[in-house]
């Protein structure tokens, strides 16, 4: 049911793109949030993903843009195609789809912050949800400034 829930949110981020022009998906729509595009909140997604289940579940490299000085490279992609972003994203999702076939939803953390303890994969699929749900949200918002298309 977790997996259901989370691919179906996952899907909501691809229609809720669907016809976007790249004009649009790189607008900023909110001058006091330049960073707050459709395209950057794509690739903010995606990365979340890498970093969640890659990266703290199982302990792998991170390969995300962010750097110490720029905390927030994933939503710089000013220069990236919105179709090229979802399909990274698409990719990023299987790849997360595969960890967690492979393991129990008490499975814990490998890499998580020092003084904490580490959550379990039923914990991670559950912020997946809110956080790929909060997300969809604002992709409706940002889409409806973008091009005038609602409730997709």
């Amino acid at each position: 049911m977790l997996n259901g829930f989370l691919d179906w949110h996952r899907a909501t981020v691809r229609v809720k793109c669907d016809g976007l022009s790249d004009v649009d998906a790189h607008r900023v729509s909110l001058p006091t949030s330049p960073l707050m595009t459709i395209a950057g909140m794509v690739s903010h997604l995606r990365w979340v993903e890498h970093s969640w289940f890659e990266i703290n579940l199982l302990g792998r490299p991170d390969r995300g843009p962010w750097t110490d000085e720029d905390p927030d490279a994933e939503m710089r992609v000013d220069h990236m195609p919105v179709a090229q972003l979802l399909d990274e994203y698409d990719e990023q999702c299987g790849i997360s789809r595969e960890i967690v076939a492979g393991l129990d939803l008490d499975a814990r953390e490998k890499e998580y912050p020092p003084d904490t303890e580490p959550v379990t994969l039923r914990w991670i699929l559950l912020h997946m949800i809110e956080e790929t749900s909060r997300h969809n949200g604002h992709l409706d918002l940002l889409r409806e400034l973008a091009d005038g298309v609602k409730g997709l």
